[in-house]
Order: structure tokens, then sequence, then C-alpha cells
């Protein structure tokens, strides 16, 4: 049981960490462009998309949480916007489990490794800049 909730929160939250993913602030904020930009489509096998709800079109229901998830797939074949929708497969979704910090200046996830070679790399030059 303690397995299946985690693969259910990974599959939950893994449609909201994703390298373009976008968060916007209050300012630039609209419901549609949070809904659609960031969430994705996450492709599941057959079976594994039958077994989860329909998790996969998560974008589908942060436009609309009153479709019922029997009908998410339908809404999602029948509208042009919402094949734009960032696509994740198993393999991306693994992937993108390394998203983790939100870096306001490139307007995207980036995984920690990153900000760690950042701050060494500014580190690095206000030592220099000193000089």
């Amino acid at each position: 049981m303690v397995i299946a909730s985690i693969i259910g929160v990974w599959l939950f939250s893994i449609q909201h960490r994703f390298e373009h993913a976008q968060w916007m602030p209050d300012a630039g904020w609209s419901f549609a462009a949070a809904s659609l930009g960031g969430t994705s489509y996450l492709r599941l096998p057959r079976p594994l998309q039958w077994f989860t709800g329909n998790i996969g079109f998560h974008h589908v229901h942060h436009l609309n949480p009153r479709i019922p998830n029997y009908r998410l797939e339908e809404c999602h074949n029948a509208d042009a916007g919402f094949q734009l929708a960032s696509t994740l497969t198993l393999r991306t979704a693994l992937q993108a489990l390394r998203y983790a910090l939100w870096d306001s200046d490139r307007e995207r996830l980036v995984p920690f490794r990153f900000a760690a070679a950042n701050s060494r790399c500014r580190r690095h030059i206000n030592q220099h800049s000193e000089d």
C-alpha cells in the first residue's frame, strides 16, 4: 500500500515538475495559461492509463475539474488546444525527477546540481571582481 501511495503521489506531482513547466508571477498569471502551461500530458501505456484513472490527462482536469476521469481522453483528443500541452512519457517523467528548483532568470525548473554549479560560478566571479 505504501509503494502504491508513493507511485500515486509521483504520478500526480511529476505533471507539475518538468523542465519547461510554466510558473507565473501573480501579475502574469491567467487561468488558461496556468492550466495548460503548468501541467503536462503524461502519455501512459493503455493498461496504466486505465489503472490510474487517466491521471495522465491532468492538463485537461486543470482546465475543467468537473470533467469525469473517463471523459478526459475524449476531451484531450477533441480540442486542438490540449494537443499543445507538454508531453511526458514514463522515461521523460523519470528524468524529470531531477527538476526541483525554479530558476527565475531562466524561467524554468532546474536540477539541484545546476543551482550548485551556478553558485560556485558566482562565488568565483565575486572573488575575482574584488581583486
